[in-house]
């Protein structure tokens, strides 16, 4: 993947989760600036996602941790846990909301 490519895909990605946040069930405020993406949760807790275009990287930071992920055989892998993103962003989502969260790759 160059980094044009790069660019593209996490691009998509954001609007996506954006999109998907805009017909979510629970309240999750959102804010887009800078090619990054500021989840806030009811109790004031955030998710942070951004990209890394040097080491063309997905990077989340969550109330509790903070994660890297790489594009993978047509997905974004979390480099230290082997996870896949839409299943750690549900999970991490879902603990922060305090509620089932269920952000789905519609696409």
């Amino acid at each position: 993947m160059n980094e044009s490519q790069y660019h593209q895909m996490v691009d998509t990605l954001l609007i996506d989760i954006e999109e998907m946040l805009d017909e979510c069930e629970v309240d999750i405020d959102y804010e887009s600036a800078s090619s990054i993406l500021t989840m806030t949760f009811v109790n004031g807790s955030k998710i942070i996602i951004n990209k890394q275009p040097p080491l063309l990287q997905l990077w989340v930071a969550t109330k509790f941790n903070g994660h890297h992920f790489n594009y993978q055989q047509g997905q974004w892998i979390d480099e230290r846990t082997g996870v896949e993103f839409w299943s750690f962003l549900n999970e991490a989502a879902s603990k922060q909301a305090e509620q089932p969260v269920n952000l789905c790759k519609g696409k």
